[in-house]
């Protein structure tokens, strides 16, 4: 029997939808095929999740999400120097930084197969030209070295080459990687749920799960909840980040003051989306959010911005709407024709929990991660067109 393919799954923090697909994918692997080790900046449950399911864990503090050039350089050092020792057969990044210092990293190794996740990008329509510029640019260098981009979506992947970060016969489009076998939504779960974040059993809910980072636009969202002006709905922000203060704050200020109860970070997610009469994307930018595909196979109606590959999921009037990012104001019309329209909204519901169909289960991760990491092993004793190599 052949020896195992090595694999170290590098990510900057093991959390949220890209920490939850790394573990979900690296976890769904055949362990008699793939040996996978998680190499993370930063995590918490998820990689004690991923420690439980016997997977090696390792923890690389110099990995941050923000551009610090003295750490950078650290990671750097410290991943190549673990990837040249240990011998990986691939190493497979996720997400802008983990994925250039540990690119980065790889090829100095001489790894023999590099794979990159594009959960989203860096680069967005709402920074500088020139700061979109340099991104863009740094991505490009990067796409030489990377045999393989795994896209969060087809918005991701259609982006990916139009902008020219890799070579099109490299790209591959991948789903979430959601539980299908999840309950939908039922009265006794919608009661558990509002039970345990304090709110109203009768009340009517708007709710999302996410960062409060400026890339959830977690402003626009207290905003949308003002211009609702409806004493009768509850928001709910599932998720912590930095601009938690910022956003307290914004609630309070202002007439009329929105309901909306910041739920901070919750380990019980998955039974919390229950609680949502409508399930909220306001993002300025994304991929394809995990949250999304769990709202829909919960049963809950959604409302997002139309932006990447969320259309892949949210088709207008069929499985959800859609407005344009950065407009709170269509945001609350959107969801008030959700409330006021419930056998519509029940409708599209439906609508879009059969549409996260097998592409978007473990299984279906797997199986491209397998075919992804078996081509780079038969192609191990090829000698490497990479620079360098």
């Amino acid at each position: 029997m052949s020896s195992p393919i090595r694999v170290a799954t590098v990510i900057t923090r093991m959390e949220g939808g890209a920490g939850v697909l790394a573990l979900r994918g690296a976890r769904a692997l055949d362990p008699d095929r793939y040996r996978v080790t998680l190499v993370a900046g930063s995590g918490g449950r998820l990689l004690d999740q991923a420690a439980s399911a016997g997977l090696e864990t390792v923890l690389e503090p110099a990995l941050r999400p923000t551009i610090e050039p003295r750490r950078d350089l650290q990671a750097l050092h410290r991943l190549t120097g673990m990837f040249t020792r240990r011998g990986f057969d691939v190493v497979h990044t996720h997400c802008a930084k983990a994925g250039a210092v540990g690119r980065l990293a790889a090829r100095r190794a001489r790894t023999p197969r590099i794979v990159h996740t594009f959960h989203g990008f860096p680069f967005h329509a709402f920074q500088s030209a020139a700061r979109r510029r340099v991104y863009i640019g740094i991505e490009r260098m990067l796409g030489q070295d990377t045999d393989v981009a795994l896209c969060v979506g087809s918005g991701v992947a259609a982006e990916a080459v139009r902008r020219g970060v890799v070579l099109p016969d490299r790209v591959r489009t991948i789903g979430g990687a959601v539980d299908l076998d999840a309950p939908v939504c039922t009265p006794q779960a919608r009661l558990r749920a509002r039970r345990a974040l304090g709110l109203d059993p009768g009340g009517v809910v708007v709710g999302t799960v996410a960062r409060l980072t400026y890339q959830k636009a977690p402003e626009d969202f207290v905003t949308a909840m003002r211009a609702l002006a409806r004493y009768d709905v509850q928001g709910v922000w599932v998720g912590d980040g930095e601009l938690a203060d910022e956003v307290r704050r914004l609630v309070m200020r202002g007439r009329p003051r929105p309901r909306v109860l910041l739920a901070g970070e919750r380990t019980d997610v998955g039974n919390l989306l229950a609680a949502f009469d409508v399930f909220v994307l306001p993002s300025r930018y994304e991929g394809l959010p995990l949250a999304v595909l769990e709202a829909m196979v919960c049963g809950i109606p959604v409302v997002a911005t139309a932006v990447n590959a969320v259309t892949d999921v949210v088709v207008p009037g069929e499985t959800g709407l859609l407005v344009p990012p950065e407009r709170p104001e269509l945001l609350a019309t959107a969801v008030a024709h959700m409330l006021d329209s419930p056998a519509e909204a029940a409708r599209m519901a439906s609508a879009a929990r059969s549409r996260v169909d097998e592409r978007y289960s473990e299984a279906a991760l797997a199986e491209v991660l397998a075919a992804t990491y078996d081509s780079g092993a038969r192609q191990a004793g090829v000698v490497s067109l990479r620079p360098g190599g």
